[in-house]
């Protein structure tokens, strides 16, 4: 037998692959540089925001970029109370939250059908939820307004749940239809087999399957339902029924030249802290979804 020698010297393709190029450099240099400057763009004014939060109106135009005098939870008591946003801040969690559930449980449902059975249809219906995509919400708010109002859910809870509810559904369709496509036959099939009927089969199989694109879509509905401002300003104008959005335009407007700043930063932070944590949690799970979706 030939002795197997370890140590082979490197191919000229090897070495050029290893090899870091002029250009390379410079690409890599510049994203980086990208990247920096935009972290900056991006954590600075929160940062600011924040600390903003714990001083007085007075520390705020005074001297804005010191650090607070005194740490004080005044401003977040204030706000969480006097402004309201304790109230704004339920009402947007009982909408979102709802409607959160009832567009994944409904877009599944749908994109699962579309995506595994055959019948007369199923392009027209699959290709009009991309054009919801694409049909710019602003040009339907005349439309949802009538139509709530004839069915006596203008200025309601359960009418912005289910105009949320419309407005999500063609993303998720759209964005679960791939992950449902390519779900092993050899599954379905063995279920079936097994006595199982189709609803069985969807809950308890082919759902679970599809539990990385969920919880992917399920974040960037969340994302955006959470930061919609369009639809409850015209469509939700009882005061008491308020989202987070439209309480922080109102709070930040009522007072004209008197603002609280202190409480105003404190309910900016306030507002935004959820998505940020949420985000943070599950950034990990937002890349894994989004290519996995590409590459399938």
């Amino acid at each position: 037998m030939s002795a197997v020698t370890l140590d082979e010297p490197a191919t000229p393709a090897r070495a050029d692959r290893g090899r870091r190029t002029p250009s390379d450099a410079l690409v890599a240099g510049t994203s980086h540089t990208m990247l920096i400057l935009w972290s900056v763009i991006v954590i600075v004014p929160f940062c600011w925001v924040l600390l903003s939060s714990f001083k007085t109106s007075k520390e705020i135009l005074s001297s804005p970029f010191s650090l607070p005098a005194e740490w004080s939870f005044d401003n977040y008591v204030s706000a969480w109370t006097k402004a309201g946003i304790g109230t704004y801040f339920f009402n947007t969690v009982i909408v979102v939250g709802t409607a959160l559930v009832l567009v994944m449980l409904l877009g599944a449902m749908c994109a699962y059908v579309l995506a595994r059975f055959e019948f007369f249809g199923r392009n027209f219906i699959y290709y009009s939820m991309l054009g919801g995509l694409t049909f710019p919400v602003f040009l339907v708010i005349v439309p949802l307004f009538f139509v709530l109002q004839g069915f006596g859910l203008l200025n309601t809870l359960p009418g912005l749940i289910l105009t949320y509810v419309a407005y999500a559904l063609p993303f998720t369709v759209f964005f679960l239809y791939a992950f449902f496509k390519t779900l092993p036959d050899d599954v379905y099939e063995a279920a079936m087999m097994d006595g199982a009927g189709e609803w069985r089969t969807f809950f308890r199989i082919m759902l679970p399957m599809a539990a990385p694109g969920m919880a992917g879509v399920a974040i960037f509905n969340f994302l955006g339902l959470w930061n919609q401002f369009l639809l409850p300003v015209a469509l939700n104008t009882d005061r008491k029924n308020y989202v987070l959005t439209q309480g922080m335009a109102s709070f930040s407007s009522q007072a004209g030249y008197n603002v609280d700043f202190g409480a105003l930063f404190a309910g900016v932070v306030l507002t935004v802290l959820p998505v940020l944590v949420v985000y943070l949690i599950f950034q990990r799970r937002i890349a894994g979804t989004v290519s996995t979706g590409t590459f399938r």
